[in-house]
């Protein structure tokens, strides 16, 4: 694999931001770890972080590298801040940023493919949260996303009980306007998704904190006969976790079978 951290300016954001991207390397692999080359632009998967992380997360904490090797896939994790993926109400457009300017950016630097077939997103805690919306709000971009631990019922975090969200991040992202319902409320996204969805694969651990928000978001789907992957088994909100769990995914994927090779 190559590993590029990649800093460039960003209209949207208006100021200097940065991802860490993978791509397949055509010269094949290392001693001890089998290589993937596609045929033609490679599949590409939006890996998204959560709320206290940055875009270098995935690579220093999860194997993601050597478990993506093989595949033949391209991974582009980008950098959002505390930004829960919206455009937010006292700060930047992160929304715009991951929906509409980013594709369009790694597109023009790298050979990836535009195809919905071979676009996936995926994503843990906040990241999960904005994987979801992100394939909600835009289902004809992907072909399969993934939820880790994710905050799927972020509409009702700010006044939970035990975990409530930070007030000054609510603030900043949400301000003043109605979440509940909207097209930052991933519960009612799926209350009103039509039938084209991507393939939908939802995990989280029984002692993680946000698991209420996930077994709701899987009976919303299940009530309205939206087809998932659920995968509640034991497991924190930790890298242990999410280490594992992103192997799982990576295997969930309808990905076109690469060109092995190893050495």
């Amino acid at each position: 694999m190559a590993l590029i951290r990649c800093n460039f300016h960003s209209e949207a954001l208006g100021m200097g931001t940065s991802m860490t991207v993978l791509l397949p390397d055509p010269a094949g692999a290392g001693i001890g770890l089998a290589g993937g080359a596609p045929a033609g632009d490679p599949p590409v998967l939006y890996l998204l972080h959560g709320l206290s992380d940055d875009d270098t997360i995935w690579t220093r904490r999860t194997s993601i590298e050597r478990y993506v090797a093989p595949l033949g896939l391209a991974v582009v994790m980008p950098q959002v801040g505390r930004s829960f993926y919206t455009d937010e109400e006292n700060g930047n457009r992160y929304w715009t940023f991951l929906s509409e300017e980013l594709p369009e950016v790694c597109r023009s630097f790298f050979r990836l493919s535009d195809r919905r077939e071979d676009t996936f997103v995926a994503g843990l805690s906040m990241g999960g949260y904005g994987a979801v919306k992100w394939a909600l709000r835009e289902p004809g971009r992907f072909a399969a996303a993934a939820s880790l631990s994710g905050a799927l019922n972020v509409a009702h975090r700010q006044d939970h009980s035990t975990h409530p969200m930070d007030p000054a991040v609510w603030r900043t992202v949400f301000g003043d306007r109605t979440v509940p319902g909207s097209d930052d409320d991933t519960v009612a996204l799926l209350e009103r998704a039509g039938d084209d969805l991507p393939a939908l694969y939802v995990a989280c651990g029984t002692e993680d904190f946000l698991f209420d928000d996930n077994t709701r978001f899987v009976e919303t789907a299940r009530r309205r006969g939206v087809p998932l992957t659920v995968d509640f088994s034991p497991g924190d909100h930790d890298w242990a976790y999410w280490d594992a769990k992103i192997s799982d995914v990576l295997a969930w994927l309808p990905l076109r079978a690469p060109v092995t090779r190893s050495q």
